[in-house]
């Protein structure tokens, strides 16, 4: 009897998957599609296989507008294991130097100060940044070191959170920009506090302004039959765009990627949600009173 596989859905919208530890972001993605039984997905931004937590997936025309994913900022609950020192900044990695701990809360948090605001990060060998069309992390696994510049990043918050004295464990959480390494900070608040330290345990909190409770993890998808509820709207990416909403014949025109004028006019360029009456049909540009097409949805 011959197998006959299930024609893949055109579905889409914005799941926000929990993350377990141990599995890559990318599997994390293939199995949900699979679940879901999609044409089209994607991921917005790895979780490194030792973190959980937040990792929203995008299916269909949602995956257009991942980038603005990316670019969002993330909040993080970090725990940090000081005195140990290892090759990939986290609990994954071989120790490479280990030191007695012999710091207040009072230094930590004169430490902490370091790294708050306006900051350049240098990115870990370990990460997915490529350099000569592969990841960094594979000169790394060869022991190759490439040289990296450093990156500016910004750090909202870097808030204390405990010191356990007993286990020489430090919790933070931490507000930053897009590119932000969790690891590097750590690793480089060890080394200004002279003990070392490596991450033991990684939670992406949040990502962007989506609500937290809307996460689900794969055991509750597999168990769950109507999977589809769980996504969010195609444009729940661009809630930080402003919006514009046209009439019917004006929304004709954009999605035939012609620009049309409007009553209101914006100095500087700015890019917006675009809706036909209630319909999210895309993203475009706006200088003075002119709205160009950037992006736009094709769901028939």
């Amino acid at each position: 009897m011959m197998n006959i596989k299930k024609a893949r859905r055109d579905i889409h919208g914005v799941l926000l998957l929990d993350k377990s530890q141990g599995m890559t972001s990318n599997d994390a993605l293939q199995k949900v599609k699979k679940l879901f039984n999609a044409k089209k997905a994607g991921h917005t931004g790895a979780l490194d296989p030792l973190a959980t937590g937040m990792l929203p997936i995008c299916f269909g025309e949602a995956t257009k507008f991942s980038q603005y994913l990316l670019d969002s900022d993330k909040r993080y609950r970090v725990i940090a294991k000081l005195g140990e020192r290892t090759d990939t900044s986290d609990a994954d990695g071989q120790i490479i130097c280990s030191k007695p701990v012999n710091i207040s809360e009072s230094q930590i948090n004169e430490a902490l100060t370091h790294f708050r605001g306006d900051i350049l990060q240098v990115p870990t060998m370990f990460s997915a940044l490529k350099y000569q069309g592969k990841p960094l992390y594979e000169y790394a696994r060869q022991g190759i070191v490439i040289e990296r510049e450093a990156r500016p990043i910004t750090v909202y918050d870097n808030q204390f959170i405990q010191f356990d004295t007993i286990k020489n464990e430090l919790t933070l959480e931490i507000h930053c920009s897009k590119g932000t390494y969790i690891r590097t900070i750590i690793d480089d608040l060890g080394e200004l506090l002279d003990c070392g330290a490596h991450v033991i345990y990684l939670r992406r909190l949040q990502v962007a302004n989506y609500p937290i409770e809307k996460m689900v993890t794969l055991d509750d998808l597999q168990n769950m039959v109507l999977k589809d509820e769980l996504l969010m709207p195609i444009d729940s990416p661009l809630q930080d765009c402003q919006k514009v909403t046209l009439t019917d014949e004006q929304g004709k025109d954009i999605l035939f990627g012609r620009s049309i004028e409007l009553d209101n006019s914006i100095p500087v360029e700015t890019q917006v949600r675009i809706y036909q009456g209630k319909q999210f049909i895309g993203v475009g540009t706006q200088r003075f009173r002119q709205l160009s097409p950037k992006r736009l949805v094709s769901i028939s």
